[in-house]
């Protein structure tokens, strides 16, 4: 049995239609990214998903269960993290774990023992007995994934959980995510950040509109719709604006750009002819090739490539 069903999902408020016809289904033990710019029906989809709001038309079930019909047990199996800020302002961030984990019955020697986890497992054993009314807004985002690991859950669902945390504090809670789905565990995922989507997911959808536009495994939606390649070339000596000049005069070549240092980048359909027009043209002005890579296209292109409306 699939973690999540849906078919023909659909929410209107008023004349708007948020969320339009949507069907999809993720497997269990998947990471499932469910990326679209602002105001696609992402954080509407989830709030469905999580039963914070019924559908205007549609199924969706849950590890089985219809989330209109079966909204408890939906949310004994879950864990949710949205992306306004919560916490309890006058407690430091230890208390509120262990508050989070009481609220959840988690055994008092169980909670102890993940308070202290977590704490080490996302940097926060330093600020331990800081209150959420003193922490930054990254700190608060690190909290609030940290605590949703204090329950146990079959499903997580992640609404830009990443926002505002530093790099470092980044990969260390997609690190932790992915260990936990190796242990068995579901996640739905949102995030603007496509290296985070790339990096983590199993499989994306992209929707637009209310709509999903295509559903793929990152690799193949970047050979699907990515389209163009970068070709980097970093050239030493000779006359490297000729270069630039006959390059971006290449049929297929989209843009050229010409770094300090030598490092020039060319986004074209054609990397070939690109990659012989540098090695002649170099060879005749005296240049020198100190690096030449080929890079596949990235899942933004794919993505910018699927929600930008075509004229």
């Amino acid at each position: 049995m699939s973690a999540i069903q849906v078919q023909g999902l659909r929410k209107e408020y008023g004349s708007k239609v948020a969320v339009d016809g949507v069907g999809f289904e993720v497997e269990r033990g998947e990471i499932f990214g469910f990326l679209g710019p602002n105001g696609a029906g992402k954080t509407t989809t989830i709030k469905i998903l999580t039963t914070l709001i019924p559908a205007s038309a549609g199924v969706a079930t849950v590890l089985g269960f219809d989330v209109r019909k079966d909204g408890m047990n939906v949310r004994k199996r879950i864990g949710v993290v949205q992306q306004q800020p919560s916490g309890e302002y006058n407690l430091g961030i230890a208390e509120q774990m262990e508050l989070y984990g009481l609220v959840w019955d988690v055994p008092k020697p169980v909670r102890k023992q993940r308070v202290e986890n977590l704490l080490d497992a996302f940097g926060l054993q330093s600020h331990r007995r800081e209150r959420w009314s003193e922490l930054s807004i990254g700190l608060r985002r690190r909290v609030q994934v940290a605590r949703e690991f204090m329950h146990d859950m079959d499903l997580l669902f992640l609404d830009e959980p990443t926002v505002g945390l530093d790099p470092i504090a980044r990969r260390s809670t997609l690190d932790m995510i992915k260990g936990r789905v190796s242990e068995g565990l579901t996640v739905f995922f949102t995030t603007h950040i496509l290296d985070e989507a790339e990096y983590l997911c199993d499989r994306v959808a992209i929707v637009n509109n209310g709509k999903i536009v295509a559903v793929d495994t990152p690799k193949k939606m970047k050979e699907r719709f990515g389209g163009l390649q970068t070709v980097e070339a970093l050239v030493e000596g000779g006359d490297s604006s000729a270069l630039v000049r006959e390059l971006r005069g290449l049929d297929g070549v989209s843009e050229v750009d010409e770094e300090d240092g030598g490092l020039i980048k060319v986004l074209t359909s054609n990397p070939s002819e690109a990659l012989r027009l540098i090695g002649t043209l170099t060879e005749k002005t005296g240049a020198r090739i100190i690096q030449l890579n080929l890079r596949e296209p990235t899942l933004e292109q794919a993505f910018v490539s699927l929600v930008t409306t075509k004229e």
